[in-house]
């Protein structure tokens, strides 16, 4: 039986003080929940503050992204020690909004700016490997936008982007240290919704990679959240999906009485 796992991820919200009393709030709505395991990415700026806040509790820190050196003349990047001692265990890598792959690009964004989130293929592999390296987990981010849908290439953009993440990783740490989080990209922000059953399937197109790869002992142990708009009302149907094993929340997370929901759901 494969652990639950619920991550809040705030994106670019909340000061510390904010950030500390969304802590404070949330702390008693999940005590007792200790049969999944709950996470909160706060920004940069928050995470060492909030990682203070929930030490001695059930939950546990995440940073938004790494980069894959340890030090050096890097300017605004952080690395896996850094995020570390920040207090993080978990960390969040490839994110659709950190590769550029928006549901629905803000206006504005024009293809010059969106050089600016230019994470790739090559780079979830590396960092995934600097973050193992350093002892962080990293949740890895997958999913495939509209037009991908439209051309009938989900399975084989997903089941790509997990290979090419996994490169050189082996199935010990994939087994025991990483988690895949798949986001339908093109459900975001586009009036496109995801069914439960859809979730399902193509997070069972990531374990069938991985079994292909590794065998099915470790496709059957790696965690597989669904990133797609899960809420309280719809978390309950989409985590008893057979390879749904957590979610990872976006806007419900923002809200402590909404994550508590979500976690509840979880922990059944």
């Amino acid at each position: 039986m494969r652990k639950k796992i619920i991550a809040g991820n705030w994106k670019m919200n909340k000061t510390v003080g904010e950030a500390l009393a969304f802590a404070e709030a949330l702390t008693p709505l999940v005590a007792g929940k200790d049969s999944v395991d709950i996470v909160i990415c706060p920004p940069y700026t928050a995470l060492y503050s909030v990682s203070k806040a929930f030490e001695g509790t059930s939950v546990a820190t995440a940073a938004q992204g790494v980069f894959w050196k340890t030090s050096g003349a890097y300017t605004s990047y952080v690395s896996s020690p850094l995020i570390l001692d920040a207090g993080a265990k978990y960390v969040l890598i490839g994110h659709s909004e950190t590769r550029g792959r928006f549901g629905v690009a803000e206006e504005g964004l024009t293809d010059d700016l969106l050089k600016a989130f230019g994470e790739t293929d090559a780079g979830v592999n590396v960092k995934a490997k600097a973050a193992l390296t350093a002892g962080l987990i990293p949740i890895i981010c997958i999913g495939e936008t509209l037009g991908e849908r439209k051309d009938g290439a989900t399975d084989v953009t997903v089941a790509d982007q997990v290979v090419k993440a996994l490169e050189g990783i082996s199935a010990e740490l994939v087994s025991t240290q990483v988690i895949f989080a798949y986001e339908p990209v093109w459900a975001i922000g586009t009036g496109e919704v995801c069914a439960a059953d859809e979730a399902n399937r193509v997070c069972g197109v990531v374990r069938a990679t991985i079994e292909s790869r590794y065998g099915a002992e470790t496709a059957s142990a790696v965690r597989i959240q669904y990133g797609g708009s899960m809420k309280p009302d719809n978390a309950a149907e989409l985590l008893s999906q057979e390879h749904i094993d957590g979610g990872l929340i976006g806007g419900a997370s923002l809200k402590p009485a909404d994550f508590a929901a979500i976690v509840a759901a979880a922990a059944g």
